[in-house]
């Protein structure tokens, strides 16, 4: 019913410290798709899909918080679901990746697993959907941790390989015209004050792609000027004098 991508990225904050940021956007021919399937926190990205199962994704990232690899972690929730044939689950952690796609998902269906990366969808047009969002985002990707631009958002990223995606067929249910999109990105940095546009869901819209980026624009457009205003008064833990 949809097709999403997890992402992982390491740089250096402007202290010199290594952190890392994780990714995960979504969308589907239905509404809501934000509620049910992107999963991500600052040990990992988790997508949950096809005959969803909401804890897939949930406990998935909690167990990569308590230290699992994102295989074993992911593997051992499929392992104890009676409806794995049914399901997709991907995502990236600390350290690696996973893709799992069930043989009973609507075709076509299919994942890919990239350097610090995954992709899956069902119910897609073709497998080219899911090659597009890949390459996009591997246009986008740094080759380096030393070339990532921390101040360039990694959701407006996420958002051109979701398009790339939509614009190769994306889900091929055209009679669905009710869509939605999500994304979340978190960071293992502690900021004084969290970006706004980092976590965006677009519930019901005929046009998620285009709705997700305006939110997006407009989203980082606000952080920007609360920034403005009030960064000095988070820094000093002193914001409710502000309000």
């Amino acid at each position: 019913m949809t097709f999403s991508i997890c992402v992982r990225e390491r740089y250096t904050d402007e202290d010199g410290n290594e952190q890392t940021r994780f990714g995960v956007a979504v969308t589907t021919r239905l509404p809501g798709v934000g509620t049910l399937c992107p999963f991500a926190s600052e040990n990992g990205a988790v997508a949950t899909q096809s005959l969803v199962n909401v804890e897939l994704g949930r406990k998935g990232v909690s167990y990569l918080g308590d230290g699992l690899a994102v295989d074993d972690a992911l593997e051992a929730l499929l392992d104890a679901d009676d409806g794995r044939p049914q399901r997709q689950l991907h995502g990236v952690g600390t350290d690696g990746e996973f893709a799992f796609s069930g043989e009973e998902c609507k075709p076509w269906y299919g994942d890919r697993v990239g350097e610090n990366y995954t992709v899956a969808g069902n119910l897609l047009t073709g497998k080219s959907v899911i090659g597009e969002v890949a390459a996009t985002y591997e246009d986008s990707a740094p080759a380096f941790e030393s070339e990532v631009d921390v101040d360039q958002a990694l959701a407006a990223r996420l958002i051109d390989a979701l398009a790339a995606g939509h614009a190769e067929g994306g889900d091929k249910r055209e009679d669905l015209p009710v869509q939605s999109a999500a994304l979340i990105v978190e960071s293992t940095e502690d900021r004084s004050m969290e970006p706004y546009y980092n976590d965006l869901r677009v519930d019901a819209t005929e046009t998620p792609i285009e709705a997700l980026r305006e939110t997006f624009e407009q989203a980082e457009r606000g952080f920007e000027m609360a920034r403005e205003r009030y960064e000095d008064a988070y820094d000093e833990d002193d914001i409710a004098q502000e309000e």
